[in-house]
């Protein structure tokens, strides 16, 4: 890959969203080729399965259909934007990609880290990030910011207080398994101040 692949992690709450379409205005007036996108979603067909996944109605969902919904959707985005931006050297900023199905369903839902891993890799045939930054905020407080939002609430975010902290605690344990690749940040900071932390981190790298 040519370019740059970086994605943003974190429970909902967390301030990724924010941080990266603020970090992408910026790296564009500097001159940079960016291209913000999101998952499950950023095309067509994700967008389709995404609807599926955040759905209150579909309460059903075994984990093994949540799990494998979220590693389709992520191929197809891979294969239809991710990769060919990164072949045209471009800066790729995804807000959420193989680490949330880590802990959300390796950890969450107790699939076993190592099981979604493989699971993905086959997905993505082994694409990882360049740099995965975590957005560290305790799951309390995340989730008063999400139910203060006007946005509309999806399936994961009535989950209990406990799943979000099984969630959190997943998201400290693959910090230390891949801690070349990921970096960690005080998500629970004002705005401007995380935002720094992630404008210092990417410039690090760039």
């Amino acid at each position: 890959m040519a370019g740059l692949f970086i994605t943003l992690e974190g429970g909902d709450g967390s301030g990724k969203t924010t941080a990266a379409i603020r970090l992408t205005k910026q790296l564009e007036k500097e001159g940079y080729t960016v291209t913000y996108t999101r998952e499950p979603g950023g095309v067509k067909i994700a967008e389709e399965i995404r609807s599926v996944i955040v759905d209150v109605n579909n309460k059903e969902m075994d984990a093994k259909t949540e799990a494998l919904l979220y590693a389709a959707a992520r191929r197809q985005h891979l294969v239809e934007k991710v990769l060919p931006t990164l072949k045209q050297g471009g800066i790729v900023l995804c807000d959420r990609f193989i680490d949330s199905s880590l802990v959300y369903q390796g950890i969450g839902r107790g699939l076993g880290i190592d099981e979604v891993y493989q699971m993905n890799l086959f997905a993505t045939e082994n694409v990882l990030p360049n740099l995965t930054i975590f957005f560290d905020v305790k799951p309390e407080v995340a989730i008063k910011r999400v139910m203060s939002n006007e946005r509309e609430v999806n399936r994961l975010d009535l989950e209990s207080l406990a799943f979000h902290q099984s969630v959190y605690e997943g998201y400290l344990q693959i910090c230390t398994l891949f801690p070349q690749r990921i970096r960690k940040i005080d998500a629970s900071l004002s705005p401007d101040e995380v935002y720094d932390q992630v404008y210092a981190l990417v410039k690090e790298r760039l």
